[in-house]
């Protein structure tokens, strides 16, 4: 099972260490506010007061046995940076790290960082897709120009295959996968058909997938 460390218990980090742990992994939380420690200490596996820019602390904690650093620290970016560095120098296999803008997200991945998110600016995504589109389900920004999309098929598009649907030549955009109630389709083939309340996960140029908003 893997093993997630958490640097930074502000909101995002909260909830990030509350749902993993939720999901049933093992979860390590760290801030250096003792009154967050203890908020969070029955909602994870571990919870324990350390600063992220101290690396023997750190060290000493065992943060080289996760699989996964998250790095949420928000408004002090050089302890982000910092805390992201030191989780890459003490061999954390994936480091996902919090940026504040393009130009943090940038140092944040020179130093190593595995993943950069932007959660409010991702959320601020889906809250409006989702408030003016009836059947885009979920967006994930990869960049300013190009996002995934999870949509719910249309009714034109139902009982047909891929092949005949056309979707990369009618709307440009790739079709990653079919989910399609519990089952997933990944990598799904051109006689793939589909179905009655299919949900297809499509990747493209925002102003592709802006064509297959349907307006509420």
């Amino acid at each position: 099972m893997r093993q997630f460390v958490v640097i930074g218990c502000g909101r995002f980090g909260s909830s990030v260490a509350k749902t993993l742990y939720s999901l049933g992994y093992d979860v390590l939380a760290i801030d250096k506010d003792e009154e967050r420690v203890q908020e969070l200490s029955d909602s994870v596996t571990h919870a324990v007061q350390s600063d992220a820019v101290d690396e023997n602390a750190l060290r000493t904690i065992g943060i080289r046995n996760f699989d996964v650093a998250i790095v949420t620290i928000g408004s002090d970016i050089q302890a982000s940076i910092m805390g992201t560095l030191i989780a890459k120098e003490l061999g954390v296999n994936t480091v996902i790290a919090k940026a504040q803008s393009d130009l943090h997200a940038k140092v944040l991945y020179k130093i190593g960082a595995d993943r950069v998110v932007f959660p409010e600016r991702d959320m601020g995504v889906r809250v409006a897709h989702n408030l003016v589109s009836s059947n885009i389900l979920d967006v994930i920004e990869l960049a300013p120009d190009y996002s995934i999309v999870e949509i719910a098929a249309m009714e034109q598009w139902e009982n047909k295959t891929l092949r005949e649907l056309q979707l990369p030549n009618r709307y440009g955009i790739s079709v990653m996968a079919i989910k399609h109630g519990e089952d997933i389709n990944i990598s799904p083939y051109a006689d793939d058909v589909i179905k009655e309340d299919d949900v297809l996960i499509v990747m493209g140029n925002n102003k592709d997938l802006k064509k297959l908003e349907r307006k509420r």
